[in-house]
Parts: structure tokens; sequence; C-alpha cells
């Protein structure tokens, strides 16, 4: 009776649930899209278009990041075909997600013995020993990734992670601009070809690369800490006091943007707003020895000679080596000598 069902669906009724499954893929109804896979597949299973369905599908889940669904419908799909490798193989990146690493590699290992040139078994493969730390393995599966799946972008990623673990730079970044070639809005090789490129010094072309992934996703945190970064190197203080206060909305307790914002201030001279908002920073670490330097060369520059003093003071009690800040002490000492022809190392008194 079963085989039966599997074959009664007239062509006019695969076609209205071809439509509506893809009407609800489009409206990102992940359930809807589901139960009407599972009953295309449950009454015309041996068409091909119905698996071409599954395959579809199934990557419309793994790019929304749908994978709990993603290892159900998988698992649907393996009890109607327990030896589809494909089906093992998204099950495998499913629950690689999930992080059940041990039942992905478990899966994904089946997938192989069934089709050793299936290029998403190779890519999950080298995702999981990259995630195993096995790294010389991790290379080798993703050589073969992109052997066999040349034009999966997944698996170009995969090898430029590969080589980085290698410090093989720049054939990691020949590898994820082949990634990048084949999706540009690929987030991933992205956000790595602009951390190669800021280790190699090539500051223009990084913050171009994290400005190409902000115009896809305007609050992505790490493209707007690696744009500020090499704002920074670049000494382009105005964009950099705009991106700076751009995470200061969103990450408005992170050292890393108030230090940014502080010195974009700094390096378009205006000394008089760093120094207002300089103590927002040190509260969120007040043992860093970098910030009551900056603190105490902000004063300075601002003739503020005793603020000057009494923030060098403060760093040289967290590190009296550090030479930055003695250097700062000696200078301002130096110019309230000056100003007032006597010793100013006595710290002024406070009221109790």
């Amino acid at each position: 009776m079963n085989e039966q069902q599997r074959h009664t669906m007239t062509a006019q009724e695969f076609e209205d649930l071809s439509a509506q499954l893809l009407q609800h893929i489009t409206e990102e109804d992940w359930q809807l899209a589901q139960n009407c896979l599972v009953r295309m597949l449950e009454q015309n299973f041996h068409d091909y278009r119905t698996q071409s369905y599954y395959t579809y599908f199934a990557k419309v889940l793994e790019q929304a990041e749908q994978f709990e669904q993603l290892l159900e419908l998988s698992q649907q799909y393996l009890r109607l075909k327990p030896a589809s490798p494909e089906g093992l193989a998204f099950k495998a990146r499913a629950l690689q997600k999930l992080g059940r690493l041990s039942e992905a590699t478990v899966a994904n290992d089946q997938a192989l013995l069934l089709d050793n040139t299936l290029p998403l078994a190779w890519i999950n493969r080298s995702g999981l020993q990259l995630l195993q730390q096995k790294y010389p393995e991790a290379l080798r599966s993703a050589q073969r990734a992109v052997e066999v799946g040349k034009n999966d972008p997944r698996a170009w990623a995969n090898l430029g992670v590969a080589l980085m673990n290698f410090q093989r730079l720049n054939e990691a970044l020949s590898a994820f601009n082949q990634s990048i070639a084949l999706d540009p809005e690929y987030i991933f090789p992205l956000q790595l070809k602009g951390e190669i490129l800021y280790k190699l010094g090539r500051m223009t072309e990084a913050a171009e690369v994290a400005q190409a992934i902000l115009a896809l996703e305007p609050l992505n945190t790490i493209a707007l800490m690696n744009l500020a970064q090499a704002l920074r190197s670049l000494e382009r203080y105005p964009e950099l006091l705009e991106i700076s206060g751009q995470l200061l909305q969103i990450i408005p307790d992170h050292v890393f943007a108030w230090e940014h914002f502080i010195r974009a201030l700094r390096g378009m001279g205006s000394y008089a707003q760093a120094s207002q908002v300089i103590d927002n920073l040190i509260q969120l670490d007040p043992t860093n020895v970098r910030y009551w330097t900056l603190k105490a060369d902000t004063h300075y520059r601002l003739e503020q000679y005793q603020q000057a003093l009494t923030a060098s003071e403060q760093a040289l009690e967290i590190d009296m080596q550090y030479p930055p800040a003695q250097r700062l002490h000696d200078k301002a000492l130096k110019k309230l000598r000056l100003q007032d022809r006597e010793p100013a190392s006595i710290r002024p008194m406070r009221p109790v």
C-alpha cells in the first residue's frame, strides 16, 4: 500500500506541491516547507525532481543556519533512502554545526564509503578535522575537497583555513579569493581574507575587505573592529571616529571600542574631548598601564601637567618599569617645577 501511495501523485499535484514548497522557502517558513517536501518524498520518491528538491532545500536550510531543521529533514530522507550519500552528508553537516562532532564524523564517514567523490562529504571531513585540530589531515581533506568540488566556495574556504594553520598565508589568501570569486557574499572567507591582509601589513586592502563585509552586514562587529584597526594603522582618523562610534553603540562596555574612539579623537587633535572620555576606558580596565599612560599623555598635551603627573604616577604604580610612563612622569614633573619653581612630586591633598 505504501509503495502504491508513493506513485499516486498526479503531475498537477506534484507541480502544486512544488510551488508551495518554493513559496514556503521564500517566506522562510521552514516547517511548512519541510512538510511539503516530506509529502513529495513519500508519494513521489523515485522522481529525480523530488530528490533535487531535497538537495536544494537542504542547502537553503544550511545557508539559513537552520541546523536542527536540517537534521530532522535529513533523518526523514534517510528513512526513505538509508544508503543516500547526500542524505548522510547533510546529516553530518547539521550535526557538525550543532557541535555533535562524534556523530557527525560517523555519518560523514558512511557518506564517503558510499561515494568517495562527494564534495560535501570532503568539505565536512576537512571542517571536522579542523575543529578537532588535526591540521595535517585537515589540509589533505581540504585539498581533496577542492579536487572534487572546485566550484564549491566552502571547499576553498576550508582549504584557506587549513593553510593558515601552517602560516602559508599567501596560499591561504589565494584560496579565500577563489572562495569569494564563487560567492562574493560569503562572509567567512571575507573575514579571514581581511585578517591575512592585516597580518601582511596591507592595510588599505584590509579596510576595503571590511567595508565589503559591512555592505552586506552593517552591524558585523568583527568587520567593524577589523576596519577600525586598519584605519588606525592608516591614520585615517575621521573615518576611525565614525567606525569606533558605531562600535560604541553596539558594544558600549568594550575596551577596544573606547580605545579606538579616544585614539581617533587624539589623532584629529581633539585632546580636550579625549580627556573627557578617557576615564570610561580606564574604568573598564583600571590596571592597564597603557591606558593610564594614554591619559597622562593626553593631559600633558593639554598642558595640564599636574593631571599628567598624577596619571603617570598611577601608571608607574602598576608597572614601574614602563618607559613611556616614566618619560611622561619626568616631563610633567619638569614642567611643574618650571612653573612653580619648586618641587611638585608630592600630590595635592584631596578633600576627605
